[in-house]
């Protein structure tokens, strides 16, 4: 077992037990990626799963609680404003985008366009959603690396998303990022987050993330 970027290369099922542990299992040369992804999947079920772009699969242990409420009010507050704007469809953490440089990654909020949703068959909308999301939220975790997510928010601008933030509670700070700029834009300790470009007229309500499950 070898450690590498601070994730455990394992293959052992047994081995996978740890809170915050992220597992890495490696594609080898030649290997049919899409055959180890399904596979994967199978054998780690109500699993959050996600494949990079060289195919290597990572598997995430559940998250703590105060996270997950964390993650509830986000998508909770963007769900309620997509359902009224109507411009598009907004997704939780459980939804994975298989994007255009192969990876398939899973956000912890989302915003899709009604455009882009039009175009998939009814089909394709019940399965993993091939299509770019225009924004995506990523909330920092107590035990995840931010090294780590500021490299999967850079992913997310590669592949096509227009505006992402990645939201850190224990900082109380937010890193804007916007597709065309290099440099993320940093916020710390607002109450408030205003959407703009695809999301304009959204705002993210940050006193429970930062609250938590503190009393």
């Amino acid at each position: 077992m070898a450690r590498t970027g601070g994730r455990m290369t394992v293959t052992e099922r047994s081995l996978f037990a740890e809170y915050g542990r992220t597992l890495v299992i490696r594609a080898m040369d030649g290997e049919n990626t899409d055959q180890l992804f399904d596979k994967i999947c199978s054998e780690f079920e109500n699993t959050r799963i996600e494949q990079d772009s060289q195919g290597n699969v990572l598997i995430m242990a559940p998250t703590g609680g105060e996270s997950s409420h964390q993650n509830l009010s986000i998508s909770t507050q963007l769900s309620l404003w997509a359902e009224h704007d109507g411009r598009g469809k907004a997704f939780d953490s459980g939804v994975l985008f298989v994007l255009p440089d192969k990876s398939r990654l899973g956000p912890d909020g989302s915003w899709v366009s009604v455009s882009k949703l039009e175009k998939l068959s009814d089909s394709d909308r019940r399965k993993y959603l091939r299509v770019v999301p225009e924004f995506v939220i990523e909330l920092k975790s107590p035990s995840d690396r931010m090294p780590d997510l500021k490299l999967k928010m850079q992913d997310w601008k590669r592949n096509g998303v227009e505006l992402g933030w990645l939201i850190d509670p224990d900082a109380r700070s937010v890193l804007i990022y916007r597709n065309g700029l290099d440099e993320a834009q940093q916020i710390n300790g607002a109450d408030k987050l205003s959407g703009e470009g695809p999301v304009a007229g959204f705002t993210l309500n940050l006193k429970p993330i930062w609250q938590g499950l503190r009393f």
